[in-house]
């Protein structure tokens, strides 16, 4: 008999599928394990908390892995050690979806370091794993013994078809115009990221109602399995924060009225409102240490932060005004330019406030494009966009290690965004990669990102539909009063110090993107409505400004810009354009210096060819031509003749296209033999007679070119 007991509980989604939740059978040394599944879908959750904190540790250490099996999925990685390696970009986001709703629900003064380890150990296609992931790691923490103030769960919402769906199966999701991964407790949302085909801020709201119905009752059945585990029925004891309810009194007294005067000043500065903050703390905490200088600083600080932070939250919700003196819908000053970097194929420099975004647009070939390898997908990529996050964006000293978790997730926010306007697929021939290069921030970069990139895109000439803005809301509610204040375009202290960030994208017309974290529980549908609509003003506002700069595509393409040229071939010439072991495309492709790319699809040869002028680009076209084109009955060529034979002589009419020229054919005289009329290698024109339609041979004439010869006349005048 196995040495376990399982516990398992179903939940059934709208559509009838059921997902379990199985604990007890894998992974016992952990301090929490589940396995959930639908259809073949498999996952496994896993939870581990160190049983003591480090001294010097006053945050919760929190980290969060998802990563995909390759045996599950029944493939091999394609790497060159053909193994997992480091998770990829895909991996990275599902883990930031997770850690974004399980970091809140943890308890502030829990300084045990916590891992949660997610793997799909077992793939389905009609499953996609992203939506199921939290769901797991929730799990997990239910069923163990760590402080944790959920459970919570995460649903994807898409509508497809004018109908909204939970979980729908992965070939449906291709059709959806909301695509929404939805986060929530069985209170409140607090985590709703996705994209959007121009949707209004009402159908955005209902999408996400409608999801966080079946997040009730995923929490349902979790709290009903936790039930049954011992170990969950009791969370452990750990060592709270010390308290000194004296020294506590005395800072918020000293403190709140000063620094409510310091956030009213409306210091536009983020320097200056620092050294204006710097000099309240800092006299103060001289001050406590010469009176006591046992004094214990991290208690200070903690205790200086909260009266600090009272006071900025109260002054915005009493005077309706922030910390840099705008009001609460208020934009920042915007400029922006285009053109800026001569080298790049489009470029765009845009600031808002102390945020700077210079980015890039680089136009490519198929070759160019990214290899997708993952357990649940394979192929292609031709739309990237990088964000990078230097450290001296925000004034500090840090090693360069490449982009961390952070740069992955705002640049995939930042493509998802401008992906909704990019040419059809059949339209657009260039692969193409946008870099983002913060230069200063203090709020919102990702969307400065996206707005950059909407602008970058136009002066490259890519004929985007719409252009695209980038907004981020905040929130300040006093959770006794219920009194709050929606906040237009955040600086970085409000996002601090505030309950929520709300990203939100979209052209003109409606929304294309969204990402949003709540930091409260109860966020109500009409403060989710009022801030989607201030979003909505403030979009179209930097829309307007951002049109100041460039308000449609570029007519031409940059002079250094590869040009582009698409055409169609028969199927049969696919192997002729190629040559034996590509011999005749790469001698095309040296001989013109453009590239040219064949893909056999739809019964056709689609010929894709890229040169940096026009004359490259039709040497290139005229020398495909020439190989793929099919002689046509009475058109006229003119050949080469290839060989001779007693019969006739063979001619060539295009490369790699002989006809027969019958001696009957070559002249309006009755030849014996060739000898002396034509030879090897001698240019002729010739007209297609015919094409065999069992053989394809073709039957060509010389003589029909040619004038008839006038008959002589006899002594009486008669014809002969």
């Amino acid at each position: 008999m196995p040495n376990y007991t399982a516990v398992t509980r179903h939940i059934t989604l709208p559509d009838g599928r059921q997902i379990s939740i199985e604990t007890g059978k894998l992974a016992k040394f952990s301090d929490g394990a589940v396995v959930v599944r639908l259809g073949d879908a498999m996952l496994l959750a896993t939870v581990v908390s160190q049983p003591s904190a480090r001294g010097d540790v006053d945050f919760l250490p929190l980290s969060v892995d998802y990563q995909e099996k390759f045996g599950g999925a029944g493939k091999i990685p394609g790497s060159f050690q053909r193994r997992e390696g480091r998770l990829s970009d895909y991996e990275v986001l599902v883990s930031r979806l997770v850690d974004r709703i399980l970091r809140p629900m943890f308890p502030k003064d829990y300084h045990y370091e916590v891992q949660v380890m997610i793997s799909l150990i077992s793939a389905d296609k009609d499953v996609q794993p992203d939506a199921l992931a939290a769901l797991a790691a929730s799990a997990a923490l239910s069923v163990s013994d760590i402080p944790f103030a959920g459970p919570i769960s995460e649903v994807r919402v898409a509508r497809i078809d004018g109908k909204l769906q939970i979980n729908p199966k992965t070939a449906d999701i291709e059709r959806a115009d909301i695509d929404l991964i939805v986060g929530a407790t069985a209170d409140s949302v607090a985590m709703v990221e996705g994209e959007m085909n121009e949707v209004s801020e009402e159908e955005m709201v209902e999408a996400i109602a409608y999801a966080h119905e079946a997040i009730k009752e995923q929490v349902r059945v979790q709290s009903e399995l936790a039930a049954e585990i011992a170990k969950a029925a009791v969370k452990r004891e750990y060592p709270k924060y010390d308290e000194n309810d004296e020294l506590k009194q005395r800072i918020t007294e000293a403190v709140y009225q000063k620094a409510y005067e310091v956030a009213k000043s409306g210091n536009t500065s983020k320097a200056g409102r620092k050294e204006s903050f710097g000099a309240i703390k800092k006299p103060l905490l001289e001050e406590l240490l010469a009176e006591n200088p046992e004094l214990d600083q991290k208690m200070f600080g903690r205790y200086y932060g909260s009266a600090e932070k009272k006071a900025i939250r109260d002054m915005m919700i009493k005077e309706r005004t922030r910390l840099d003196g705008r009001q609460l819908t208020e934009i920042r000053p915007i400029w922006s330019e285009v053109n800026y970097l001569p080298g790049a194929h489009g470029s765009s420099l845009f600031t808002r406030g102390e945020t700077q975004s210079l980015t890039t647009v680089a136009l490519g070939t198929k070759l160019d494009e990214q290899i997708i390898d993952s357990a649940m997908q394979s192929g292609y990529n031709k739309f990237m966009l990088h964000y990078n996050f230097p450290a001296f964006s925000t004034g500090e000293v840090k090693p360069n290690r490449g982009p961390g978790r952070r740069e992955v997730g705002h640049g995939n926010l930042a493509m998802r965004s401008l992906k909704k306007v990019l040419p059809p697929e059949e339209e657009n021939p260039y692969t193409i990669r946008i870099v983002s290069d913060i230069l200063e921030s203090n709020g919102s970069s990702s969307m400065a990102t996206v707005c950059a990139g909407s602008l970058a895109l136009m002066d490259a000439g890519i004929k985007v539909r719409a252009a695209v803005s980038g907004i981020a809301m905040g929130l300040v509610q006093d959770k006794e009063t219920g009194e709050y204040a929606v906040l237009s375009d955040i600086l970085g202290d409000e996002d601090h110090l505030g309950d929520m960030d709300f990203k939100v994208t979209g052209t003109e017309k409606g929304i294309v993107a969204c990402q949003m974290d709540i930091k409260i529980q109860g966020l109500s549908n009409e403060i989710l409505t009022k801030a989607l609509h201030q979003a909505r003003e403030g979009r179209l506002h930097i829309l307007g400004e951002m049109a100041k700069t460039i308000s449609a595509p570029a007519a031409e393409l940059k002079p250094h810009t590869p040009r582009s040229h698409k055409m169609l071939i028969d199927k049969e010439f696919i192997g002729a354009v190629i040559g034996p072991g590509g011999k005749v495309i790469q001698q095309i492709q040296k001989d013109t210096n453009a590239t040219v790319i064949i893909e056999e699809k739809d019964e056709k040869g689609h010929v894709s060819i890229f040169a940096s002028n026009q004359e490259d680009m039709q040497a290139a076209i005229s020398r495909i031509q020439a190989i793929a084109a099919v002689p046509e009955v009475g058109a006229t060529y003119k050949g080469k003749v290839r060989s001779i034979q007693p019969y006739g002589a063979f001619v060539e009419i295009m490369p790699g296209k002989d006809g027969l020229l019958h001696i009957s054919e070559v002249s309006h005289e009755r030849l014996a033999a060739l000898e002396g009329v034509l030879e090897v290698g001698q240019e002729i024109d010739v007209k297609l007679l015919d094409i065999d339609k069992k053989t394809g041979k073709y039957r060509l004439s010389r003589k029909v070119l040619l004038p008839k010869p006038e008959r002589a006349a006899d002594s009486n005048g008669t014809a002969q």
